[in-house]
């Protein structure tokens, strides 16, 4: 436990850690590859040009200190971060390497204002934050490698089939190489695929949804190819799996991990909303409830550009037609030729984008749970809307593809989030 002087002193520190988090974490990178440059085998260097991974542990770090006194406030975070480090494969030692550099880099960037009795009260908080962290995430090791079927590290998965889902979108079903029996996922959780890339000096590791229902005899991940626009770098990794990988060849893959996942215990309505490539964990999510054969409201709403670009399409409509109690709404920015004009499938179109007065109309306003995901603006209008709605934070359930966001501002501010 913490001595009230410590929690006094790091609690001093909030109102630096706001202003200079971001340059304290933007140095404390830089010191960790100079001195570990084996660590750039882990971590998303697309995040790291853009700072996406700077700013979100420098809001970890300093949502830290603003809890330091309540730390179980920030449980349920440490859970979904430690999901994250355990399917990237995160170790107990490398926390000392962490908190080595991090305290360096405070003192590198605040100078003298970073003295010693504030450097030894955050070398104590870290040791405290650290150690819930390997505690968590030890226990996910011994799940994800107990459960039946499981394994610990990475396993050989083979390419089964490469199906094309639309210009931009692939999805791949990958069977165990071994022949081995498959452990059953929560829908809404993810695996990560790890590459070595030809001319690549270090591996890559990203994180993929696993977009089919559980208790398959495959695992079926639907990958969207980054290309590189508006001053983003192409997706090496989705790019390299579109072009290069084909059907026959193998594959690295962790165990399913992922907190985003269904309430168990939920009888209620559920809504599930998403843009873009966001509809993976979706799919996911509809199989899984469209397979339980219970009277249950479901309603599916997704966003995309067009017809042409809508992936899973058919089978989404598939299961409406089944009798189930499904209700689905595809928003359309464009309305092109390629679309079947029946009168059925006007109704459930929504020409534009999605906005707050439209969802107030589809959606139910009370006693229902909220599932969504997609790029970071459109998960903001949808959680601002539902709290406007008078939706309760329990009842609202999002995922971050990549660093975590925080939907309550205006712009996009990363907040808590993996630090990898």
């Amino acid at each position: 436990m913490l001595s009230p002087n410590t929690i006094a002193i790091i609690k001093s520190t909030v109102p630096v850690l706001e202003v200079h988090g971001t340059a304290i974490t933007r140095r404390f990178y830089q010191r960790l590859f100079e001195a570990y440059p084996e660590l750039l085998n882990l971590f998303n260097q697309a995040n790291q040009k853009q700072e996406r991974q700077q700013a979100a542990l420098a809001n970890a770090v300093y949502a830290a200190a603003l809890h330091i006194d309540k730390l179980e406030t920030i449980l349920p975070t440490v859970r979904h971060i430690a999901h994250k480090h355990r399917s990237l494969g995160v170790t107990a030692d490398q926390y000392a390497v962490v908190g080595e550099n991090l305290l360096a880099a405070m003192s590198d960037v605040l100078g003298e204002a970073a003295t010693e009795e504030i450097l030894q009260a955050w070398a104590e908080a870290y040791g405290i934050i650290a150690g819930v962290f390997i505690e968590v995430e030890a226990e996910l090791y011994r799940q994800a490698e107990e459960v039946e079927g499981g394994w610990a590290g990475h396993r050989e998965f083979k390419v089964e089939r490469k199906i094309s889902e639309s210009e931009q979108v692939t999805s791949f079903y990958l069977t165990p190489s071994d022949g081995g029996q498959l452990p059953v996922f929560l829908p809404g959780q993810y695996i990560s695929i790890k590459l070595s890339i030809p001319g690549e000096k270090h591996t890559h590791i990203r994180q993929y949804s696993l977009s089919d229902a559980p208790g398959k005899p495959y695992y079926r991940i639907t990958v969207k190819r980054e290309d590189g626009i508006s001053g983003n770098p192409a997706g090496k990794v989705s790019n390299y799996l579109h072009r290069d990988v084909k059907e026959g060849d193998t594959l690295l893959l962790s165990a399913p991990a992922g907190s985003f996942t269904l309430k168990a215990e939920d009888s209620r309505p559920i809504v599930l909303i998403s843009n873009g490539i966001g509809l993976t964990p979706m799919l996911s999510m509809l199989e899984a409830l469209a397979g339980e054969g219970r009277d249950r409201e479901v309603f599916f709403i997704h966003a995309t550009r067009c017809h042409d670009d809508h992936v899973q399409y058919d089978r989404v409509q598939e299961l409406l037609e089944g009798g189930s109690k499904l209700t689905v709404c595809w928003s359309y920015s464009e309305l092109n030729g390629g679309m079947k004009q029946s009168h059925a499938l006007q109704k459930q179109i929504k020409p534009g984008r999605i906005d707050s007065d439209w969802l107030r109309e589809f959606i139910p306003s009370a006693g229902a749970s909220y599932y969504f995901c997609g790029s970071v603006p459109f998960m903001r209008e949808v959680y601002q809307a539902l709290k406007a709605f008078g939706v309760s934070d329990e009842d609202i359930n999002y995922e971050f593809f990549g660093p975590a966001g925080d939907l309550t501002e205006s712009e996009a501010k990363p907040s808590v989030g993996t630090v990898t």
